[in-house]
Protein backbone atom coordinates (compact mmCIF):
# COMPACT_ATOMS: atom_id res chain seq x y z
CA UNK A 1 0.00 0.00 0.00
CA UNK A 2 1.48 3.44 -1.15
CA UNK A 3 1.98 5.58 1.40
CA UNK A 4 0.62 9.14 1.39
CA UNK A 5 3.59 12.26 1.10
CA UNK A 6 2.71 15.18 3.24
CA UNK A 7 1.87 17.67 0.15
CA UNK A 8 -0.82 14.71 -0.93
CA UNK A 9 -2.01 14.62 2.74
CA UNK A 10 -2.48 18.64 3.19
CA UNK A 11 -4.11 18.70 -0.29
CA UNK A 12 -6.42 16.21 0.09
CA UNK A 13 -7.14 17.63 3.98
CA UNK A 14 -7.85 21.42 2.18
CA UNK A 15 -10.51 20.07 -0.32
CA UNK A 16 -12.03 18.25 2.95
CA UNK A 17 -11.86 21.75 4.85
CA UNK A 18 -13.02 23.77 1.48
CA UNK A 19 -16.47 22.14 1.95
CA UNK A 20 -18.88 24.80 3.21
CA UNK A 21 -22.27 23.67 4.01
CA UNK A 22 -23.64 27.42 2.91
CA UNK A 23 -22.36 26.65 -0.49
CA UNK A 24 -23.59 23.03 -0.78
CA UNK A 25 -26.88 23.02 -3.29
CA UNK A 26 -28.78 20.59 -1.26
CA UNK A 27 -28.35 22.59 1.91
CA UNK A 28 -29.66 26.02 0.49
CA UNK A 29 -32.32 24.36 -1.33
CA UNK A 30 -32.99 22.88 2.04
CA UNK A 31 -32.87 26.27 3.66
CA UNK A 32 -35.02 28.19 1.17
CA UNK A 33 -37.70 25.81 0.91
CA UNK A 34 -37.86 25.66 4.93
CA UNK A 35 -38.18 29.35 4.67
CA UNK A 36 -40.68 29.66 2.44
CA UNK A 37 -42.53 27.04 4.12
CA UNK A 38 -43.03 28.62 7.68
CA UNK A 39 -43.53 31.96 5.97
CA UNK A 40 -46.49 30.36 4.27
CA UNK A 41 -47.65 28.30 7.65
CA UNK A 42 -47.73 32.00 9.79
CA UNK A 43 -49.89 32.81 7.01
CA UNK A 44 -52.27 29.58 6.49
CA UNK A 45 -52.56 29.06 10.83
CA UNK A 46 -52.88 32.54 11.43
CA UNK A 47 -55.84 33.07 8.47
CA UNK A 48 -57.10 29.78 8.35
CA UNK A 49 -55.63 27.33 11.15
CA UNK A 50 -54.08 24.87 8.39
CA UNK A 51 -50.61 23.95 8.75
CA UNK A 52 -48.13 23.16 5.65
CA UNK A 53 -49.74 19.50 4.61
CA UNK A 54 -53.21 20.24 5.13
CA UNK A 55 -52.53 23.16 2.90
CA UNK A 56 -51.03 20.86 0.37
CA UNK A 57 -53.89 17.97 0.92
CA UNK A 58 -56.55 21.01 0.76
CA UNK A 59 -54.94 22.14 -2.38
CA UNK A 60 -54.68 18.78 -4.18
CA UNK A 61 -58.40 18.01 -3.37
CA UNK A 62 -59.56 21.29 -4.60
CA UNK A 63 -57.83 20.76 -7.80
CA UNK A 64 -58.75 17.10 -8.99
CA UNK A 65 -61.70 16.43 -6.90
CA UNK A 66 -62.22 13.00 -5.37
CA UNK A 67 -58.48 11.48 -4.67
CA UNK A 68 -56.67 8.71 -3.06
CA UNK A 69 -54.23 9.46 -0.18
CA UNK A 70 -51.58 8.53 -2.49
CA UNK A 71 -52.30 9.99 -5.18
CA UNK A 72 -51.94 12.94 -2.65
CA UNK A 73 -48.90 11.95 -1.46
CA UNK A 74 -47.62 11.17 -5.17
CA UNK A 75 -48.73 15.01 -5.59
CA UNK A 76 -47.10 16.63 -2.80
CA UNK A 77 -43.92 14.42 -2.31
CA UNK A 78 -45.68 13.87 1.44
CA UNK A 79 -44.97 10.68 2.68
CA UNK A 80 -48.00 8.12 3.88
CA UNK A 81 -48.03 9.13 7.51
CA UNK A 82 -48.07 12.66 6.97
CA UNK A 83 -50.74 12.74 4.07
CA UNK A 84 -52.61 10.48 6.56
CA UNK A 85 -52.16 12.48 9.31
CA UNK A 86 -53.38 15.95 7.65
CA UNK A 87 -56.26 14.48 5.54
CA UNK A 88 -57.43 12.78 9.35
CA UNK A 89 -57.32 16.41 10.52
CA UNK A 90 -59.07 17.78 7.55
CA UNK A 91 -61.70 15.32 8.33
CA UNK A 92 -62.06 16.15 11.96
CA UNK A 93 -62.56 19.82 10.77
CA UNK A 94 -64.93 19.11 8.15
CA UNK A 95 -63.15 20.53 5.27
CA UNK A 96 -62.90 17.05 3.78
CA UNK A 97 -64.54 13.95 3.65
CA UNK A 98 -63.17 10.20 3.33
CA UNK A 99 -65.28 7.33 2.05
CA UNK A 100 -64.79 3.88 0.59
CA UNK A 101 -63.24 3.62 -2.71
CA UNK A 102 -65.86 1.63 -4.85
CA UNK A 103 -62.73 0.02 -6.82
CA UNK A 104 -60.66 -0.78 -3.61
CA UNK A 105 -61.96 -2.44 -0.46
CA UNK A 106 -59.56 -1.01 1.39
CA UNK A 107 -58.85 2.26 -0.06
CA UNK A 108 -59.98 5.45 0.70
CA UNK A 109 -61.21 8.67 -1.18
CA UNK A 110 -60.56 12.52 -0.25
CA UNK A 111 -63.27 14.39 -1.54
CA UNK A 112 -63.67 18.60 -0.34
CA UNK A 113 -67.17 19.36 1.36
CA UNK A 114 -68.83 22.83 1.29
CA UNK A 115 -66.91 23.99 3.72
CA UNK A 116 -63.62 22.80 2.64
CA UNK A 117 -64.67 24.66 -0.32
CA UNK A 118 -65.26 28.24 1.37
CA UNK A 119 -61.71 27.74 3.16
CA UNK A 120 -60.45 26.73 -0.54
CA UNK A 121 -61.37 29.79 -2.01
CA UNK A 122 -60.26 31.91 0.92
CA UNK A 123 -56.67 30.30 0.80
CA UNK A 124 -55.77 30.10 -2.95
CA UNK A 125 -55.84 33.67 -3.08
CA UNK A 126 -53.62 34.30 -0.36
CA UNK A 127 -51.22 31.49 -1.62
CA UNK A 128 -50.91 33.66 -4.72
CA UNK A 129 -50.41 37.12 -3.27
CA UNK A 130 -47.27 34.86 -1.42
CA UNK A 131 -46.29 33.63 -4.21
CA UNK A 132 -46.24 36.59 -5.62
CA UNK A 133 -44.42 38.52 -2.77
CA UNK A 134 -41.67 35.87 -3.24
CA UNK A 135 -41.09 36.96 -6.69
CA UNK A 136 -40.74 40.50 -6.46
CA UNK A 137 -37.48 39.47 -4.95
CA UNK A 138 -36.19 38.86 -8.72
CA UNK A 139 -36.65 40.21 -12.07
CA UNK A 140 -39.07 38.67 -14.26
CA UNK A 141 -36.47 36.94 -16.24
CA UNK A 142 -35.09 35.70 -13.33
CA UNK A 143 -38.35 34.24 -12.07
CA UNK A 144 -38.69 32.52 -14.90
CA UNK A 145 -35.20 30.83 -15.40
CA UNK A 146 -35.78 29.42 -11.47
CA UNK A 147 -39.24 28.03 -12.04
CA UNK A 148 -37.80 26.34 -15.48
CA UNK A 149 -34.43 24.85 -13.69
CA UNK A 150 -36.78 23.93 -10.54
CA UNK A 151 -38.80 21.64 -13.05
CA UNK A 152 -36.10 20.38 -14.75
CA UNK A 153 -33.70 19.83 -11.77
CA UNK A 154 -37.32 17.94 -10.16
CA UNK A 155 -37.14 15.41 -13.32
CA UNK A 156 -33.44 15.09 -13.22
CA UNK A 157 -33.75 13.83 -9.02
CA UNK A 158 -37.13 11.74 -10.13
CA UNK A 159 -34.85 10.21 -12.47
CA UNK A 160 -31.90 9.55 -10.45
CA UNK A 161 -34.65 8.29 -7.51
CA UNK A 162 -35.91 5.74 -10.31
CA UNK A 163 -31.72 4.79 -11.04
CA UNK A 164 -31.38 4.68 -7.06
CA UNK A 165 -34.69 2.39 -6.44
CA UNK A 166 -33.78 0.02 -9.47
CA UNK A 167 -30.36 -0.39 -7.72
CA UNK A 168 -28.24 1.77 -9.69
CA UNK A 169 -25.31 1.57 -11.72
CA UNK A 170 -22.31 0.40 -9.57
Amino acid sequence: MKRKSKNETIEAQGSVDAFRLEEFLPYRLSVAANRVSRLFARRYSDSFGLSIPEWRVLAVVGRYGTVSPSAVGTWTAMDKVKVSRAAASLVSRGLVKQAQDPNDGRGRLLSMTRKGASVHSGVMPLARDLETQLAEGLSKQEWTVLNKALVKLTAHIVEAEGADAAGGPD
